[in-house]
């Protein structure tokens, strides 16, 4: 999907870095950074798409670099339970996904490459 400037691309843009600095700076997603890292320890960078906050635990959507996405569950109560973490490649993901998720998406992918490069 091609970019056009968009104020919606823009929301986008500024969200995703927003929670991109909380993941890799702040104390909010340490434990989350620690999974990603335990992982992926060839991890560039990496910017969270989907944060579900559920009542025992919390659901993460994440874009890895340029070709992964990884979902992970981490427990809110249960620090010796371990995460769960599920990997597909981009392009299953991307099958049945709304126009404005494919948006999403490529602005997070144009961020993670001018990271990597």
């Amino acid at each position: 999907m091609r970019l056009i400037g968009s104020k919606t691309e823009e929301d986008f843009r500024n969200a995703l870095i927003k929670s991109h600095k909380l993941l890799f700076t702040g104390d909010l997603y340490k434990e989350l950074l620690q999974v990603l890292k335990t992982n992926f320890p060839e991890m560039k960078t990496a910017y969270i798409l989907k944060h579900i906050p559920e009542q025992g635990e919390d659901f993460y959507t994440i874009l890895v670099d340029l070709d992964t996405i990884t979902t992970i569950e981490i427990s809110r109560y249960s620090q010796d339970e371990k995460p769960i973490v599920e990997i597909s490649n981009i392009n299953d993901f991307k099958r049945g996904m709304s126009k404005v998720q494919q948006v999403e998406l490529a602005v997070a992918l144009d961020l993670a490459k001018k990271d990597i490069l």
